[in-house]
Order: structure tokens, then sequence, then C-alpha cells
């Protein structure tokens, strides 16, 4: 599905190692990149140079209107980008974390726990596609996908977060 901005989304999850740590903190997690790198995504298996991936991040919220079993998103909590260049970033991706009006960031440190979780859990070129199913075949097709990472509980212990813990991923076309 396309944005209004043109971005397309890669996948939705509800709950993340921050909800995990703190389960009254339970948030959505919706994940967009551009068209032209999900496009080259679907031809390679693998991520462009300059892909970016912006996950925005949603208070989540069960009872209102006529919902009084399920979450539903709510207020924005924060933006988390996931920036692919070979050149500029020794381990060729790095985060960087926008909240509330915040224009500008720099990246994480290159051994932040973002980094190293997804360098040790990504299936495919440091990203979570073991999340989004319908990434999975495309992967797997071109020979991409780390195949030990989409099987079981990945490892978080070195990683010291549960990036994987209890999120349930799907990716809307």
């Amino acid at each position: 599905m396309c944005s209004a901005s043109g971005a397309y989304r890669a996948g939705a999850s509800q709950g993340s190692w921050l909800a995990a740590a703190a389960p009254s903190a339970e948030r959505f997690d919706n994940v967009f990149v551009t068209p032209l790198d999900y496009k080259a995504f679907l031809q390679t298996g693998s991520w462009p140079d300059k892909t970016m991936f912006a996950l925005e991040v949603r208070y989540s919220a069960s009872k209102g209107s006529i919902n009084n079993g399920g979450h539903y998103q709510e207020g924005f909590a924060g933006l988390e980008i996931h920036l692919k260049d070979t050149e500029r970033f020794p381990t060729k991706w790095a985060f960087f974390e926008f909240g509330g009006s915040q224009r500008t960031a720099k990246p994480f440190p290159a051994n932040s726990i973002c980094q190293a979780c997804h360098a040790k859990n990504g299936a495919v070129d440091e990203t979570f596609v073991q999340f989004y199913p319908t990434l999975i075949p495309v992967a797997k097709a071109k020979g991409t996908l780390k195949s030990e990472r989409v099987l079981g509980e990945p490892d978080l212990a070195e990683a010291q977060v549960a990036a994987a813990s209890g999120e349930n991923v799907q990716i809307e076309q």
C-alpha cells in the first residue's frame, strides 16, 4: 500500500522489544520504504544502496468507539530511520531517531543496540525480512535469505534486546 507521500508500506507490527520491557508501553510499528527500493528488492533480493526504511511508531489503545477487544493505533510516538549508505557508514547501515518536532539527527553509534541486533538477526542485509511474509520467497529465490534467521527465535542476548519478541508483522500490498 502506498501512503500519501508515495512510500510503500513494507509492514506493520504490534508490540516490540519495548513492549516486552514495559508491557504498558505497547506500540504499533509501521515500516515504510520507497516503491523504487521495494521494486529493486523484488528484482534482486537485496536492498540497493541508499535504501531508507522509515519506522513510524504509534501509541496503542484498546478501548474506544466500538473497539472493546482489540488494539488500534493512536498518536505519534516517534520516527526511526534505517539508512543504507555503503560509502558513508562503515557497517553499511545506520539508524537515526527523530522525536517530536526534531528535523535532524545524528546516526546511532555503529555498536548501538539497534545496529548489533540487526547485524546479528537480520535475515537479509541487516533487515528483518523474516517478518515480511511476501518478501521471504523473493529472498529465498534470489539466494539472499539467511534462513537460520527465519526459523525459531533469534539470538537476542548478545544484542541486548528482544526485537522479535511478540511481533506480529503483516505485509500489505
